[in-house]
């Protein structure tokens, strides 16, 4: 699509905050009003519209998608969204070890058990590990205090907790890095970790590499969607 506007301007809202375009509010995909709760999150988005050159290319646009996302998926059915993200609880990344290599067993228990223990500490969450990929049921409790942590994100949070989540493969990283509690590149290395352990093994893939880069972009930018609204 071509660009048709010149003046991107954020105006306060009954709502929150919203997004002009030479005057004229923006809306979602599903012709929504746009408006986000934070003033420093619509400023961001409107600093993405502003970048845009002789073409908007939505892809260059990733604070957009997740506030749209918020407001057109996730409004209308917040319970599901909740209950599906606090599922991975119950496989999450963390708790499916490897018995051997011993260095990829330390690599583990250095990167991963920490964030376990800030489960258990933060939310009374203590969740089992196993070795291997065989499932290992978690404590009911401890699932329940996670789908109580998920619960306390409001719409516009859930819509980057979810990307963090699925991306991860772990709710307890998600968790620690939407709390603030977890940088963004110590989530990563410990989202990556056996993936890099094998590459250090057996070579890099270019392809691979490529696709990892995305998906570690796509990270960052939730976790900066979150940072960006919670300073509102």
């Amino acid at each position: 699509m071509k660009r048709f506007y010149k003046q991107v301007a954020v105006t306060p809202t009954a709502n929150g905050f919203a997004i002009e375009l030479d005057g004229r509010p923006i809306r979602t995909p599903k012709k929504s009003a746009f408006a986000v709760p934070g003033e420093a999150v619509a400023a961001a988005v409107a600093e993405e519209w502003s970048e845009q050159g002789d073409e908007i290319l939505p892809e260059s646009m990733p604070l957009l998608r997740l506030a749209n996302t918020a407001i057109d998926m996730i409004a209308g059915q917040r319970d599901a969204v909740v209950d599906n993200l606090a599922g991975y609880g119950g496989t999450d990344l963390l708790c499916y070890r490897a018995g051997e290599p011993i260095d990829l067993v330390q690599r583990q228990d250095r990167l991963w058990s920490p964030w376990l223990d800030w489960a258990a500490e933060q939310h009374g969450a203590r969740l089992a590990t196993t070795m291997g990929v065989g499932h290992i049921a978690q404590d009911g409790d401890a699932l329940t205090a996670l789908h109580g942590a998920v619960n306390g994100h409001d719409v516009m949070e859930l819509a980057g907790l979810n990307d963090l989540v699925t991306i991860a493969g772990s709710l307890v990283l998600a968790l620690a890095v939407s709390a603030g509690a977890l940088n963004v590149a110590t989530a990563w290395a410990a989202v990556r970790l056996e993936n890099e352990f094998q590459a250090e093994k057996w070579g890099r893939d270019a392809e691979a590499e490529a696709h990892a880069d995305r998906l570690r972009q796509e990270f960052e930018h939730a976790a900066r969607f979150l940072d960006l609204y919670r300073m509102a």
